[in-house]
């Protein structure tokens, strides 16, 4: 689990923005990469990160 006081500050490794966070993985909707956490620890390495769509975003808040 991610402790609420790392979630506060960590930004996106590309762009610098605000992440959304959620169980397994984060999303930069300004970039749409997705970074995965594996083993508790997330994985920041923009070559590591996946590209999603916009809608997939968007459905990824709606069901949040």
């Amino acid at each position: 689990m991610i402790p609420e006081e790392l979630l506060q500050i960590i930004a996106c490794p590309k762009c610098k923005g605000e992440l959304l966070f959620f169980e397994s993985f984060f999303v930069c909707e300004k970039c749409r990469l997705r970074y995965d956490i594996k083993d508790d620890i997330p994985d920041f390495l923009i070559d590591d990160a996946k590209e999603i769509s916009e809608e997939e975003i968007e459905k990824l808040k709606n069901e949040g």
